[in-house]
Parts: C-alpha cells; structure tokens; sequence
C-alpha cells in the first residue's frame, strides 16, 4: 500500500493559495490509488515548535540517555521523521515569504533532517537515506518567481530542493501558483495554470 505525506504550511487558512491546490492535488493523487494512505500536517494550523535546547539536545542523544523532558521532545521528531520515511510520495506547499519557506516548514525540516536516519556522515561525503520518493512541492506567490528577473529572489525552491537532496530525495516536480497580485485575470490565470499541472502530474503519478 502506497503511502501520501502531505506537509502544508500557510498561516493563511482558507485563503491559502498553496493549501488548496496541494490538497487539491492529493485528491487526484488518491483518486489514482485509491489504497493509499494520507498523512496530513498543516503546520498553519498546528505548527511543530522550533528546535529549541531540550530538543536540540535530546536528538543527539541515545534514547537511553534522554531525560524525560527530552524523551518527550525527541518523540515528536522521531514520530516527523517516521512518516517520512514510511511515505512513498511527499507533498510540500507554502507561500512564498520575504523570498523563502514559511517559517513553519522549516521547523518541520529542521526535525526530519536527522543524522543517521534522513541523512548519514561517511568519508565520501553525506549520504541521504530518505530515498525513493517522489516530492512535490507546490508555491505560491503574488508575483513570478519561476523565471524572469525575481526568479534570483526565488530562495525558496532551490533551498527546498538542496535540503531534500541531502536527505536522498532528488526525484522533484514544483507546482506553481504565482502572479497573484496582477489583477483578476492573472489570478485566474494562476489557478488554472496550477491545476492544469497538478492534472498532469497526476496522470504521470
């Protein structure tokens, strides 16, 4: 049984463009395999706390030697890091912000990239060890980032997609909903550009 891990992270709600074209998106993914699983976070909603001391500590630990404060914060990330592990197909969606990821989404990040579970030191260099996965990532924007002159301000795909890479996953397709802030034209635009591709990519699943 094939498994959908789908990590949205708008503090925008309803209203969140990058919400609703990746659920959108899951929903024709389902639709296709209608056996698989759906593991759904939207850190909006419910955000995963940042890293702080405890948690910082408790993950380089073994687990025999975590105190109960940090057996606690490093539940949570073991728990993160397990579903991604156990995904076949990964699903990411933000807005774009300040030129990058909400702040929400790297939390997550920051909790499933885990040395000697999602990656792994050796004299060759890293090695990613969350492979085999197809990752989607969907992001929205006012403006256009996905070429042109603000594609430089674009931090947000080629972070992504550095960060995944580190953790094996280099099979990525990227869903744009951008030029939002163009008038009502462009907005619809936007959107049926963005669904267009999720059919796609769907059919290609």
């Amino acid at each position: 049984m094939s498994s959908i891990l789908l990590v949205t992270s708008s503090p925008r709600g309803d209203e969140s463009l990058s919400t609703k074209i990746a659920n959108e998106f899951v929903d024709k993914l389902k639709a296709k395999t209608p056996d698989a699983t759906v593991v759904t976070h939207d850190l909006g909603k419910n955000p995963i706390p940042h890293l702080d001391t405890v948690t910082t500590s408790a993950i380089r630990k073994p687990a025999e030697a975590r105190n109960a404060d940090e057996a606690a914060a490093a539940a949570t990330s073991d728990k993160l890091v397990a579903e991604l592990l156990a995904a076949d197909t990964v699903v990411l969606a933000t807005g774009l912000i300040n030129f990058n990821i909400y702040s929400t989404l790297k939390s997550w990040i920051d909790n499933v990239a885990r040395a000697g579970m999602t990656f792994r030191y050796t004299a060759e260099g890293p090695q990613g060890l969350a492979t085999g996965k197809k990752v989607y990532i969907v992001l929205s924007a006012a403006g256009i980032y996905s070429e042109g002159p603000a594609m430089v301000m674009n931090h947000a795909i080629p972070y992504l997609k550095t960060v995944l890479a580190f953790m094996g996953m280099t099979d990525v397709e990227v869903i744009y909903v951008e030029g939002t802030a163009f008038g009502p034209e462009a907005f619809d635009k936007a959107i049926a550009s963005a669904k267009e591709r999720t059919q796609q990519l769907a059919l290609a699943a």
